[in-house]
Order: C-alpha cells, then sequence, then structure tokens
C-alpha cells in the first residue's frame, strides 16, 4: 500500500472517531450533566476518562478478533466479504429498528466505563473500523504471503500476527483519542457557553446517518475485497 492510501485510511480512523464523538449516544451530554451538577469545570474533563475507556473496550473487542482471523491466509478474502457482509447487515438492522435497547438504562451513572462500552457496542461502532483496519493490514499480508513462499512461513506467521494485532490496537487508540477530543469539545462548549437550553431546544438524532455510515463501510469492506 503506497504513503497517501495509508495515510488517507488513518485519516478516515480520525474521522469516526471525530463522528462517534459528536454523536449524544456515546455520552457527551453525560459529562455535560456531571459538570453542571458538579458546578465544577473539572467533571467535564473527568467524566470523559471512563467513557474513553468503555469506548476503547469495545473497539478492542471487534478489531483484535479479527486480526487473529488474518493468520489464515488462504481464506482471507473470505473473511474480508463476511466482515463486510456484517457491517452491511447491522447497519440496515439499525436502519430498520430505531429502538435503542432498553437494558442500557439500568447502567448507573456511575458505571460510565460500562455504559460506554455497552452503548459503542450495541451500536455496532466498531465494526465502522473493520474496512480501514483490513486496508492498513493489506501490506504486511502481502509480505507475509512472499515470506511463505520462500520458505520463512512460521516466523511470517508471526509477524503478520504481531503486525495485524499491533494495528488494531493502534486503529483503537487513535479512534478513542479523536472521539474523545471531539466529544469533550461539544461537551466543554455545551457546559461553558450554551447551558441546558442548547439541550432542550436543539437534539442531533444521528441514528440514521450512523446507520447509513454502517451500510457505507460493509460495502467498502465488501468492495476491496473482491478487487483485492
Amino acid at each position: 500500500m503506497d504513503a497517501p492510501a495509508s495515510v488517507s485510511l488513518w485519516a478516515g480512523v480520525v474521522a469516526i472517531g471525530a463522528y462517534h464523538g459528536l454523536n449524544p449516544a456515546m455520552g457527551w451530554p453525560l459529562a455535560v450533566a456531571n459538570g453542571m451538577g458538579e458546578k465544577r469545570d473539572g467533571a467535564v474533563f473527568a467524566t470523559w476518562l471512563p467513557l474513553g475507556v468503555g469506548h476503547l473496550l469495545a473497539m478492542a473487542l471487534v478489531l483484535v478478533p479479527f486480526a487473529l482471523l488474518s493468520l489464515m491466509l488462504q481464506w482471507d478474502r473470505e473473511i474480508r466479504l463476511g466482515a463486510g457482509a456484517l457491517v452491511l447487515l447491522f447497519g440496515v438492522s439499525r436502519l430498520v429498528w430505531r429502538r435503542h435497547p432498553r437494558w442500557l438504562a439500568r447502567v448507573r451513572p456511575t458505571q460510565l466505563a460500562l455504559w460506554s462500552f455497552l452503548m459503542a457496542t450495541a451500536h455496532g461502532a466498531a465494526l465502522m473500523l473493520l474496512p480501514m483496519w483490513m486496508g492498513l493490514c493489506e501490506t504486511a499480508a502481502v509480505q507475509t504471503e512472499a515470506a511463505t513462499a520462500v520458505g520463512f512461513g512460521h516466523e511470517a506467521l508471526r509477524m503478520l500476527m504481531r503486525s495485524s494485532v499491533g494495528t488494531a490496537f493502534s486503529v483503537a487508540l487513535v479512534h478513542t483519542a479523536a472521539m474523545v477530543g471531539s466529544g469533550l469539545g461539544i461537551a466543554w462548549a455545551v457546559y461553558r457557553y450554551f447551558g441546558l437550553r442548547a439541550l432542550r431546544s436543539t437534539w442531533l438524532d444521528l441514528d440514521a446517518v450512523w446507520a447509513l455510515g454502517l451500510i457505507a463501510s460493509g460495502a467498502a469492506a465488501m468492495a476491496m475485497a473482491v478487487a483485492g
């Protein structure tokens, strides 16, 4: 993979993270509420530590297993097609069934990391990252196939595993950093300058956009698998 393509994929990881952070469903209204409840700026910032941890775990829960599956090079295309179909179908389901799971409302406010993890998982947040991760791992797979062909099979597979899992964690970390940055930014702006009136008068419902994003990501992953 050439450098411009790699840069564009990392830019996609950051852009999706920023989008997740701006989505109210990922928790920034909780940061505003905590800040106003405790009447101090630090509460807004403190809320984002557990939210970020929960989101990061949700990303890793999806990306790392797919990274381990990448060891099965002989079924590379099938795995990528299956992953793309999974993302696409989940997006269609989110578009058709808009209601949020009721059990999410039972998580206590003190369990922010757990709430963030469950919310990101229920929304399929990590699935959006699969096409980017697959693109970033393409070069490693090609290099491994070449190494296997010249007789370095076991070492090549170990290299691929380290590269794939490392890339999965890197994607999750970069994405979560972008998510926390954008979410903290909007939470701080609402808390400091707009107040609760902004939340009462304006609410961003991004469920349809979220579902369409999943469908687009799944279609892109399937197209990449077919083209590859």
